[in-house]
């Protein structure tokens, strides 16, 4: 792997709120990371203005909104999403195959296969613990939760999930060597846990074959985010 390789699995979370913060980001780091991700915060705050702005930089964009609603609000969504020229986008696989296939459909129809968002489905959050689980009533052990989730994203004509890095294995070895996998709860081994609780670090990640890792706090809290974002890339290639 080269070092622009290991650099372009990197996904910057852009946890901020309000478009003044983008510049400074998209400014320092569009050549130390792959991607930026724009989330429900910044997005809320700022609206479709806030892909725009990280794309004025030559930045991709990532929007992690996790639709979740009847089928044909999130086709229409998706469509939405597509149109702002985004380069990843998800919804949650909870929300069942008819909402997945439809968005799948929709997108498809509309963009080709070529200029084409690729889609992921949400599994498990990364936050979330057995206890989490049971508390909403499902009894599956996480792992086979998010297996579950992730061949019924596959069934559904989705281009990949997002899921914690430990079930990265096994997802792969349910849906193939084709099938992406971004993967948050990623901390180098200088940073703290924060409120991730199933983690693993950017090179045993990579080692478990991750696609993409989106990392915010180890690099957006860091004295230096340039020379963290650097030191990342160091991990991920010492995981090649």
């Amino acid at each position: 792997m080269t070092r622009e390789q290991a650099r372009n699995k990197i996904i910057f979370a852009l946890d901020v709120d309000n478009i003044n913060e983008i510049d400074r980001w998209a400014e320092m780091l569009s050549n130390k990371v792959g991607m930026f991700k724009v989330g429900k915060e910044l997005f809320t705050s700022a609206g479709p203005a806030a892909v725009s702005a990280v794309k004025q930089y030559g930045g991709e964009v990532f929007l992690d909104l996790k639709y979740h609603d009847i089928p044909n609000t999130v086709a229409q969504a998706m469509l939405a999403a597509g149109r702002l020229g985004v380069k990843l986008a998800n919804l949650h696989a909870l929300g069942g195959p008819e909402m997945m296939e439809k968005a799948v459909k929709a997108v498809r129809s509309e963009f080709g296969e070529t200029e084409r968002p690729h889609l992921l489905a949400v599994t498990i959050l990364t936050s979330s613990t057995q206890e989490t689980l049971k508390a909403v009533g499902i009894e599956y052990p996480i792992e086979q939760m998010v297996v579950r989730l992730a061949k019924l994203a596959k069934e559904s004509g989705m281009d990949g999930v997002v899921a914690s890095p430990l079930e990265i294995q096994a997802i792969r070895a349910a849906c193939g060597s084709d099938f992406l996998i971004v993967t948050p709860g990623v901390r180098p081994s200088f940073a703290a846990a924060d409120d991730q609780k199933r983690i693993m670090t950017p090179s045993e990640a990579v080692k478990a074959g991750a696609d993409y890792l989106v990392i915010g706090r180890p690099i957006a809290k860091a004295s230096n985010p340039k020379q963290a974002a650097d030191t990342i890339v160091d991990e991920i290639l010492a995981g090649a």
